[in-house]
């Protein structure tokens, strides 16, 4: 990957998804999100609903990417502290935001209670991301996106995200199928393949179990320049012919 491409990481915040009830479905989205705007999401990582580890992850991510997204902790419960640990990662206040108040105020009227009005407060500093689900905001604050966790909420927010990301290009990817041989008579050739173009990224994903149907790899080509990565895929299928190893471009 280029040096221009900016680069991302994903902080998963929650006890029920490292308890297993909740299954994330978040860093998917959000991986195929930044795919198409050409951002490289370099790293992921789960934490529970305790304030000094959301901290420690929040800190360390964003020195270390030109953005981070998190997910979850933000609704009207004593749990939900992703607020309370962003401002504290930032060394901020966490008031309440005039215009997200406002915005809960039409939300629930006469049932505007004080548990909903945590949702209302923001660090400072902090701009609105919109929620056009259940009108709750989300918001950033430095190169930090913080945002629900309920995956249909996350999803309609990542819309007024997009025009905040600085974007790189592309990368674009084909699939090499190669059938009736394992991931391992095809290793050497792949790993020749990536010794000697370093632009292009090469991996394998192997399918079938034995006897017991089909049995193959995937061989995924990947790059930002297109034309690099048919030329690729052209010399991966030439060696592989070579190999009298059956394979089609997919």
């Amino acid at each position: 990957m280029t040096e221009s491409s900016p680069t991302a990481a994903v902080l998963i915040i929650g006890d029920e998804v490292l308890s297993g009830r909740t299954q994330d479905t978040n860093l998917n989205a959000i991986a195929r999100f930044l795919a198409a705007l050409g951002i490289d999401l370099m790293e992921a990582r789960t934490v529970g609903d305790r304030k000094a580890q959301i901290v420690e992850a929040l800190n360390a991510l964003r020195a270390g990417h030109d953005y981070v997204f998190t997910t979850g902790g933000l609704g009207p419960t004593h749990d939900d502290i992703t607020a309370d640990a962003v401002a504290t990662a930032f060394g901020v206040g966490l008031p309440e935001h005039p215009e997200a108040l406002a915005i809960l105020e039409r939300r629930y009227g006469v049932e505007f209670n004080a548990p909903r009005r945590r949702m209302a407060r923001i660090p400072e500093g902090g701009t609105l991301i919109a929620n056009p689900v259940t009108d709750a905001p989300g918001f950033q604050i430095g190169n930090v996106f913080v945002m629900a966790g309920v995956p249909k909420i996350m999803t309609a927010m990542l819309e007024d995200v997009a025009p905040r990301l600085r974007t790189g290009a592309v990368v674009h990817a084909r699939t090499v199928r190669v059938t009736r041989v394992g991931e391992g008579d095809v290793a050497d050739i792949l790993s020749a393949a990536a010794r000697a173009n370093r632009e292009i990224s090469y991996g394998s994903y192997p399918f079938g179990h034995g006897s017991v149907g089909e049995i193959g790899t995937n061989l995924v080509v990947r790059g930002r320049d297109a034309e690099a990565v048919e030329a690729a895929v052209a010399a991966l299928l030439e060696d592989l012919e070579i190999a009298g190893i059956e394979a089609a471009a997919i």
